[in-house]
C-alpha cells in the first residue's frame, strides 16, 4: 500500500466522514495523488463511501469499520 494511503488512513481513523477536498487540505497532498490513494483503500476494500448531503457533488470518505487500519499500515 503506498503511503499515501497509509496517511489517509491514519486522518480518517482520527477524523471519519471527510470529503475529497478535506482529505487534501489536511494532508497536504496533490488532488491526484490523494484520488490515487482512495481508489488503493476502495479496492482493498478499506474505504467507505457515502453520499453528501451538504453537497450533492462530493462524497464523504471513511474507513470500513470491517477493514484493519493494521492490513494498511503493514502493507
Amino acid at each position: 500500500m503506498p503511503a499515501s494511503a497509509r496517511r489517509i488512513a491514519e486522518l480518517l481513523e482520527s477524523e471519519s466522514l471527510l470529503t475529497q477536498k478535506e482529505i487534501v487540505t489536511k494532508t497536504y497532498l496533490p488532488a491526484r495523488t490523494v484520488r490515487y490513494a482512495l481508489n488503493r483503500l476502495k479496492e482493498e476494500n478499506l474505504l467507505l463511501e457515502r453520499f453528501s448531503f451538504r453537497d450533492a457533488r462530493q462524497s464523504l470518505y471513511s474507513l470500513n469499520l470491517e477493514g484493519s487500519i493494521s492490513e494498511v499500515v503493514t502493507s
